[in-house]
């Protein structure tokens, strides 16, 4: 087994790009004066982003032979690009980072000291977000939920930013399934495993690509891909309207055997009404989340097309794996 205080893996650092023309440029800058003291190589992956970013990126390609993009045929979300960047990526290590500079590369040093001590996964854990209060409250009251209802560990406040050893990402390349919820994938594949507590800055420029239909999609992504407790909750919905069916019925046994009349009227029958037919199509709702997930796998579609590529994606591999 090789030795991690003594070895130089080779490191490819991973970006997921959508519209990111404004940032773009004062990240890589950053990248070109980091130094992690191992050969180092860079992949973006282009989300079928609609303004200059793919130019940009050509242009860093054509001046800088560490660098190399993805360029997908249109936007196919965030974490089937950062599932691309795993599959193509080189090198011992690969990390995931944010192109809005909110990942800070420097860190990166930090990890891999940790990885050096033996563990496999290192992630970032994020503290003091700059983001608007109720960003902050949804983010927290996600991670709470998918931390008490998730079949696996899946750290509160860690998100994509992480540097996985080689055999993680083989693993996760591995598996098959169509809906992509990378950090549920980090967590399920289990190895040895810390996070690293940093204080996320802000946006570095430019607008957010999550917009809150974006973020309720990837939350919706990680508690179905990664939970039961939507189909036990639905259960328990069922349970509970026929133990309050039944409860009723109680009643009206009750004052029927006592000689009195049942009060008459429409509000309570169409309260039942509407209680039972709103359980109803929630636990309708729930259950077709989970088949559109199902159909989805059984469609067998490949999770993005490729449009181009450039840099050293297209050259032998020389950085030692």
């Amino acid at each position: 087994m090789t030795d991690r205080h003594t070895s130089s893996p080779g490191i490819c650092l991973v970006f997921p790009c959508y519209n990111e023309e404004e940032v773009l440029p004062d990240l890589l800058r950053t990248l070109r004066t980091l130094d992690l003291g191992i050969p180092t190589r860079f992949l973006f992956i282009n989300d079928g982003s609609t303004d200059g970013t793919l130019q940009l990126l050509q242009a860093a390609c054509q001046s800088d032979h560490q660098m190399a993009y993805l360029s997908f045929s249109r936007n196919f979300g965030h974490q089937v690009a950062v599932s691309a960047g795993l599959k193509h990526a080189r090198g011992d290590l690969v990390a995931v980072l944010d192109a809005d500079l909110q990942d800070p590369p420097e860190l990166l040093n930090q990890f891999i000291a940790k990885w050096r001590d033996g563990y496999d996964v290192v992630y970032g854990i994020r503290t003091n977000r700059k983001e608007p209060w109720f960003l902050r409250v949804c983010y927290s009251s996600f991670y709470h939920l998918l931390s008490k209802t998730a079949n696996i560990r899946i750290p509160r406040d860690a998100g994509d930013f992480a540097l996985m050893d080689r055999k993680v990402v083989d693993v996760i390349n591995s598996l098959p399934e169509h809906n992509r919820f990378v950090r549920g994938l980090r967590g399920w594949v289990g190895f040895h495993q810390v996070g690293v507590k940093y204080a996320r800055p802000a946006r570095h420029a430019g607008k957010p690509s999550y917009n809150m239909k974006r973020l309720s999609r990837l939350a919706l992504d990680g508690l179905l891909s990664f939970s039961s407790a939507p189909l036990r909750l639905s259960a328990w919905l069922g349970a509970g309207a026929a133990f309050l069916g039944f409860c009723y019925l109680v009643y009206a046994l009750s004052v029927f055997i006592s000689g009195k009349d049942l009060p008459e009227g429409w509000t309570s029958t169409v309260v039942l009404i509407l209680f039972l037919g709103g359980v109803q199509l929630m636990v309708l709702g729930i259950l077709g989340e989970y088949l559109g997930r199902i159909f989805d796998e059984v469609k067998g579609r490949p999770h993005y097309v490729m449009n181009e590529c450039a840099g050293w994606l297209t050259e032998p591999d020389t950085i030692k794996e």
